[in-house]
């Protein structure tokens, strides 16, 4: 249930209505917004009675039980938009475009500062990379492990860019906390609800990303298992689902963009590449994805994609990201958003 109270409403008048709904074993979150404030009810709210509750408290102007199994993802429960700040930069809101670039996997650490450096260079706000790889085959490469984590803070000490790498089992939670500023969720670990609910208790923004055959529904509810642990700090990842058509890697929801903002709160970001499977692709995808309103793109980047160890088809050269930015800037420019 949400409340959402007069904009003259007084701070003591909060906090009486905070203390009495405690004392009845509910959980109190209180957002304050640019034009009204919603008072957030968790726990079980079936024995309380809106007229009730409006007609003990008249500075309430609206109790609204929220019938969606997610609740703090839930944009009723928060009308703002959320946005998270990492190391100086920001993804969410309406006023910029974050822009995470990389490599698919940390080959070397020639490889990723040189690819860090480019993409920072083109306009890139953020580094990805992958150090541990879930991949489909045992006998191909996995990644680098630690060392492709420590590769990677170097290659933020670098050029500054914040790092966003896939973690895929809280045994490397220590690592990740220490090297990693936003840890991703893969695709295939979307509903991995014990990584989630260890990813909950940390201070660290969160990248999910939807599953290859989940609803937008399921992809909410995996935000809210690491809500409900109390990071807040979620990110909703679109990277294309499995259909019957096998012309692309996987089809590219783009009506998934306007349907989570109407949704929820949380910041909305595309990766054309894991879609699309194919370079020339990414281009229309990405300048799509930011017309239909999305937060950010996320896009792999190799300085030799002929010679890649992972996904080398789908990754863009140093120079045809530099040629994407200037495209997508333009773009964003006419959405009223910054990069």
């Amino acid at each position: 249930m949400v409340l959402t109270t007069k904009a003259d409403i007084k701070t003591s008048d909060i906090a009486k209505i905070k203390e009495d709904l405690e004392a009845l074993g509910l959980e109190i979150q209180i957002n304050y917004g640019a034009h009204k404030n919603v008072i957030a009810l968790l726990g079980d709210v079936s024995a309380i009675n809106i007229d009730w509750i409006t007609g003990k408290y008249p500075f309430i102007e609206q109790a609204i039980k929220i019938s969606e199994p997610y609740k703090k993802a839930n944009r009723r429960f928060k009308p703002d938009d959320t946005v998270i700040k990492v190391a100086g930069e920001i993804i969410g809101g309406d006023k910029k475009l974050a822009v995470i670039a990389g490599p698919c996997s940390v080959e070397s650490k020639e490889q990723v500062i040189e690819i860090a450096k480019g993409v920072k260079e083109s306009g890139a706000t953020f580094l990805r990379g992958g150090a541990y790889k879930p991949r489909t085959s045992p006998y191909a490469f996995q990644g680098m492990g630690l060392d492709g984590l420590k590769l990677l803070y170097e290659a933020k000490m670098e050029t500054g860019l914040p790092i966003v790498s896939e973690i895929m089992s809280s045994s490397h939670l220590d690592e990740f906390v220490e090297f990693v500023d936003v840890l991703q969720i893969g695709a295939r670990n979307m509903q991995n609800f014990e990584l989630l609910k260890q990813v909950g208790k940390i201070n660290k923004p969160v990248l999910i990303k939807r599953g290859l055959s989940n609803t937008i529904e399921e992809l909410l509810m995996a935000a809210e298992y690491v809500m409900s642990e109390g990071n807040e700090k979620v990110i909703l990842c679109e990277r294309g689902i499995r259909t019957f058509e096998s012309f692309t890697r996987n089809t590219l929801d783009l009506s998934a963009i306007p349907a989570l903002k109407r949704l929820t709160h949380l910041p909305v970001i595309i990766d054309p590449s894991h879609a699309t499977g194919m370079a020339w692709m990414v281009e229309p995808m990405a300048k799509a994805a930011v017309a239909a309103g999305a937060n950010g793109l996320i896009i792999e980047v190799h300085n030799d994609p002929k010679k890649a160890l992972c996904d080398g088809p789908q990754s863009l050269t140093v120079e045809e990201f530099r040629t994407l930015m200037g495209k997508i800037e333009k773009i964003a420019e006419i959405e009223g958003k910054s990069i």
